[in-house]
C-alpha cells in the first residue's frame, strides 16, 4: 500500500504479521480518539527513545560519542504506526547497548520537523538511518535498506554497522571482532578485570557480538568472543559445543558457564550475576554475609521466592494514610478513581479479619457518599475507625520485609505498589470476577490520580493506552501486568534508583522459573506464557503469602483505642484553649459587647479581659490572679457577666432581658450566691476594653477612694465591704482616663451614663434598679417581705399607740 501526501510516499517491505495488524489497528484507533496524542507522534519518554525535534536535532546526531539509529516517520502513515510496536522492544532489547548506540526517532508530519526531514533527505516512510560516531555536520546519515521488521533481524543490522564502523571508534564500545588465542594469553598482563567469558561460536553467529554490546555497562568483566576455527584454544579449553560460554582465568584454569540454554539472554544474565560483576557507577554487591541496610530499621531476613503480608499492608497504610493525605478534597474523577480503588481493595485483599473489616466499613461509607466530593478528614475519621466499631483497624506504620532496601530511597513503596496489584489481580482471577479488566483500571486510576511520582504515572498511562485495551480475560490481566513490570524494569535498570542489592530484572529469572523461559528455533528468547501464568498464580496466591513480622492484632486494636483517648483527651484540651482564649482576648472588629444566648442566659458577653498593659502595680496583679482563677474554675461555662443596652431605640429589648446594671454579674439560676469579688476583678477589666474601643460608651474605673468628687448625675456604686459585703450608692468619678493609671489604694466601682441618647423613663430606671442582679422570684419576695414587715410595723404602731391612749387614760383618773 502506498500513500501520497505532498512529495513524501510511504513504503513496507516484509511480511504482515496477524500481531502487527493487531497492533496497528489500535494505534489507529489511539490516534483517532487521542487527536492530541496522535500530533505528538508515535513515540514517548517512555519508550527509551531519543525524541528528535529542530532544537535537538544537531547536538544529538553530530559530534556524539555514541552511534544514532534514526527512525523518519509520518505519525498519519499505518505502516510507521504498524512498526513502531517493534521499534520500541528493540530500544528495550537493546538498552545495554546505549553508550555504543543509541536510538532517535522524528515525526516528519509535525509541522515543525518538516524541515529538519527535507535536510536529511527523507522522502518516504518510514525510513531508518544510522549515524556513525563523530558524525560531522554535514552528515545526512547512511541509509539502513531493506531492513527487517524483526528485532533480531534490526539487532544483527545494527551489529553489522557497527563491525564496519569507520574510524574514529565509539569509545564505549568494546572490540567486536574474534579474539586470537595470542591475546587471550596475554589478556590479563594488561588487565585487572575479575572474569574474561569466551564466547565460542561460528562464524555466523552474532550470539558473541550481543553479549559483548550486553556486558557493555557492567565492570569487572570482559566478553571476547572465539570462533570455532580457532583450535588452539579450542583444544586447549576442551570445547565442544558451539556456541558455549567459559570462564578464563589467571593460572590458565577455565569453567563452563551452565545455564538451561544457549542463548544470548542466558549468558548475559549468567554472567551479570558473577560475583564481583557491578554496573559501572554502583557499588559491589557483598556477597560474603548477610545483606544489610542502611536504615534505622533493623533489617528483616526474608525469602526472595516469598510475598509477605507485611508489605502488602505497609502499602495500604502508605497509600491510604500518606498518598491519599496530599489532597485535602477529593473530587470529579479522583472521588470515582478512589471509589474504584476502595471496592476493589475490599473484594480481593487477602487480608486479616481486622483489616477487611475496616476496608469493608471505608467502602461502604464511601459508596454512600452522593456528593460530587469527599474531604479527606472525613475520609481519615472513617479509615482510623473513630467510631470505635470493634474488630477494625488498619496497621499504622510501615514493616517492609520482601520489599527492603539497602538505603531508605531504594524499593519500599513502589515495589509494595506493584506487590500489591499483582496479588489484587490473581485473587481476581482465583475468585471468577466477571470484569477482566476491573483491577487493572482500578490501578490506572489510582496511579494517574494519587500516585506521588508524577513522571512514574505518566509512563504508566502511557503503557495504559498503548495496551490495556487488549485485556479481554483474567489470565491475560495477570500476564499484561506482568509485561508491564518487566518493561519498567527494562527501562530503570541502571537507574539511579535502582538498588544495587536488587538490581532490576526480567522476572521471573532462570533460576526461579527455569520454565517460564524457552528459545526459538532462530535462538532467540521467548517466555512460555503458559508456565509464566502458572508461576504467578502460585507466586501471589493468598496461600503463599507469609505472615512473618506481622504485629498482633491485640496490640493494633490496642494502640487505636490508645491513639482515640489521646486524641479525645487533645481535642478537649484544644477546645478549653479555644474557649479560654475566646474569653481572654477581644475581637477586634466588635468594639462592643456581642449579644448572644448561652446556657441559662440570653447575654452573655465574652472576651472581657485586658492586657497586662492595663494592670498596674500590686493592685493590677491581683486582679489578673483573681481573673484567671476564675477563667479555670469555670473555662466549660461562658463569661457571666452583662450590661444592658442604654439607648432608647433598644428599650423594647430591655423588656425581653434580664436587668442588669453597670458592673453587676448577673446571678446563676442554679445558684443564689453572687461572687462580687469575681465580680468587680471582671467588670472592671471588662470596662476598660470598651473605653477604647466605643464611641458610645459607658465608663467605669477603679479609682482612690479620697479622689472622688460630688456632683454626678446619678449612679449606682458597689463598695464591697470585706467584712459586712454591703452594698450602696456611690458618687460617680466623670473623668476616666485622668484617673485611670493612678495607683489605687481601694477599689471602687462606679458607672456613668452620658450622651443625649441616654435617658430612662421613671419607672425603667427604678426597676432596673430593683432588679439588679437578682431574679424575678428574688424580687418577688422581697416585694412580699417588704409588704409583710410593713403591715407588722403598722400593726405594731397601731398596738402601741391603742394601749399608750388606754394608759394615759388610767393616769387621768382621780
Amino acid at each position: 500500500m502506498a500513500r501520497r501526501g505532498g512529495r513524501a510516499t510511504s513504503w513496507f517491505n516484509g511480511e504482515t504479521h496477524p500481531r502487527n495488524i493487531t497492533a496497528s489497528a489500535v494505534w489507529l484507533c489511539l490516534c483517532v480518539f487521542f487527536y492530541s496524542a496522535a500530533e505528538a507522534g508515535l513515540y514517548t519518554a517512555s519508550d527509551q527513545i531519543v525524541l528528535l525535534t529542530p532544537e535537538n536535532v544537531e547536538s544529538v546526531l553530530f559530534n556524539s560519542t555514541a552511534a544514532i539509529v534514526v527512525e523518519f516517520y509520518a505519525s498519519w502513515c499505518g505502516h510507521c504506526v504498524a512498526f513502531s510496536p517493534v521499534y520500541k522492544s528493540l530500544a528495550r532489547d537493546i538498552k545495554e547497548w546505549k553508550p555504543a548506540v543509541d536510538l532517535a526517532a522524528i515525526d516528519c508530519a509535525a509541522e515543525a520537523n518538516r524541515k529538519v526531514c527535507i535536510d536529511f533527505g527523507i522522502s518516504g516512510y518510514p525510513t531508518l538511518k544510522f549515524f556513525h560516531a563523530y558524525s560531522k555536520a554535514d552528515s545526512t546519515g547512511q541509509l539502513i535498506k531493506g531492513f527487517p521488521r524483526d528485532v533480531r533481524g534490526l539487532r544483527h543490522k545494527i551489529v553489522d554497522k557497527l563491525g564496519t564502523h569507520e574510524e574514529p571508534w565509539p569509545p564505549a564500545c568494546p572490540p567486536l571482532e574474534p579474539t586470537s588465542q595470542a591475546e587471550i594469553d596475554n589478556f590479563f598482563e594488561t588487565n585487572s578485570v575479575h572474569h574474561l567469558a569466551l564466547i565460542f561460536e561460528d562464524h555466523n553467529s552474532y550470539i558473541g557480538q550481543e553479549v559483548i554490546l550486553d556486558l557493555l555497562q557492567f565492570e569487572n568483566i570482559t566478553v571476547r568472543r572465539i570462533l570455532s576455527t580457532e583450535e588452539g584454544l579450542v583444544t586447549k579449553l576442551r570445547v565442544t559445543e558451539f556456541p558455549s560460554c567459559h570462564l578464563y582465568y589467571r593460572d590458565g584454569n577455565s569453567i563452563r558457564v551452565k545455564v538451561t540454554n544457549e542463548a544470548r539472554t542466558f549468558y548475559s544474565f549468567a554472567l551479570q550475576r558473577l560475583p564481583g560483576v557491578v554496573r559501572s557507577g554502583k557499588r559491589p554487591l557483598d556477597t560474603t554475609g548477610p545483606i544489610t541496610d542502611n536504615t534505622e530499621e533493623p533489617w528483616r531476613p526474608f525469602n526472595k521466592s516469598r510475598v509477605y503480608m507485611a508489605d502488602l499492608e505497609s502499602t495500604l497504610h502508605y497509600s491510604l494514610r500518606v498518598e491519599l493525605a496530599a489532597q485535602t478534597i477529593i473530587n470529579g474523577e479522583a472521588l470515582i478513581y478512589l471509589k474504584k480503588y476502595i471496592s476493589v481493595l475490599t473484594k480481593y485483599f487477602p487480608g486479616r479479619p481486622i483489616v477487611m473489616n475496616l476496608l469493608q466499613s471505608v467502602n461502604s461509607w464511601l459508596q454512600n457518599q452522593t456528593g460530587n466530593e469527599v474531604s479527606y478528614k472525613a475520609f481519615k475519621e472513617i479509615l482510623d475507625n473513630s467510631a470505635q466499631a470493634p474488630n477494625n483497624a488498619l496497621p499504622e506504620g510501615v514493616r517492609w520485609v520482601g520489599c527492603q532496601g539497602s538505603q531508605p530511597h531504594f524499593r519500599r513503596y513502589p515495589c509494595g505498589v506493584w506487590t500489591l496489584f499483582h496479588v489484587l489481580t490473581v485473587q481476581a482471577k482465583n475468585s471468577g470476577s466477571s470484569d477482566p479488566q476491573e483491577v487493572l483500571s482500578a490501578m490506572r486510576g489510582y496511579v494517574h490520580s494519587f500516585f506521588g511520582c508524577r513522571p512514574c504515572a505518566e509512563h504508566f498511562e502511557n503503557m495504559a493506552q498503548e495496551s490495556m485495551v487488549e485485556v479481554n480475560t483474567l489470565s491475560s490481566a495477570v500476564l499484561w501486568l506482568w509485561s508491564r513490570h518487566n518493561r519498567v524494569n527494562n527501562r530503570l535498570a541502571g537507574d539511579l534508583s535502582e538498588d544495587p542489592n536488587f538490581p532490576k530484572i526480567q522476572w521471573p529469572s532462570p533460576e526461579m522459573c527455569s520454565a517460564c523461559h524457552a528459545v526459538k528455533n532462530n535462538g532467540e528468547h521467548r517466555w512460555n506464557h503458559e508456565q509464566i501464568l502458572s508461576f504467578l498464580l502460585s507466586y501471589f496466591s493468598s496461600n503463599s503469602i507469609l505472615t512473618d513480622y506481622l504485629e498482633d492484632e491485640s496490640q493494633i486494636l490496642a494502640k487505636q483505642m490508645e491513639k482515640h483517648a489521646t486524641q479525645q483527651l487533645a481535642l478537649e484540651a484544644k477546645k478549653r484553649v479555644e474557649r479560654k482564649a475566646r474569653e481572654t482576648l477581644p475581637s477586634p472588629s466588635q468594639p462592643t459587647v456581642p449579644e448572644q444566648e448561652e446556657e441559662e442566659e440570653e447575654e452573655g458577653p465574652q472576651d472581657e479581659t485586658v492586657t497586662d498593659e492595663e494592670e498596674e502595680g500590686a493592685e493590677g496583679a491581683v486582679i489578673a490572679a483573681a481573673a484567671a482563677d476564675e477563667m479555670e474554675g469555670k473555662s466549660s461555662e461562658p463569661t457571666p457577666w452583662a450590661k444592658p443596652e442604654m439607648e432608647v431605640d433598644r428599650g423594647q429589648r430591655q423588656a425581653n432581658r434580664k436587668p442588669s446594671i453597670v458592673g453587676m454579674r448577673m446571678r446563676d439560676l442554679q445558684e443564689d450566691i453572687v461572687d462580687l469579688d469575681s465580680f468587680v476583678n471582671e467588670h472592671y477589666k471588662a470596662k476598660a476594653l470598651r473605653v477604647a474601643a466605643s464611641s458610645r460608651v459607658k465608663q467605669r474605673t477603679l479609682q482612690r477612694k479620697e479622689e472622688q468628687e460630688a456632683g454626678p448625675v446619678f449612679g449606682l456604686g458597689m463598695e464591697l465591704d470585706t467584712g459586712l459585703r454591703m452594698v450602696g450608692l456611690k458618687p460617680m468619678e466623670s473623668d476616666f482616663e485622668q484617673v485611670v493609671g493612678q495607683q489605687r489604694k481601694k477599689r471602687d466601682l462606679t458607672g456613668q451614663y452620658f450622651g443625649k441618647d441616654a435617658e430612662f423613663s421613671h419607672r425603667g430606671r427604678w426597676m432596673s434598679l430593683l432588679s439588679v442582679g437578682f431574679s424575678k422570684v428574688d424580687i418577688s419576695l422581697c416585694v412580699i417581705l417588704y409588704f409583710l414587715s410593713t403591715m407588722c410595723l403598722l400593726a405594731m404602731y397601731l398596738f402601741f399607740k391603742k394601749h399608750l391612749r388606754i394608759r394615759r387614760a388610767k393616769f387621768a383618773l382621780p
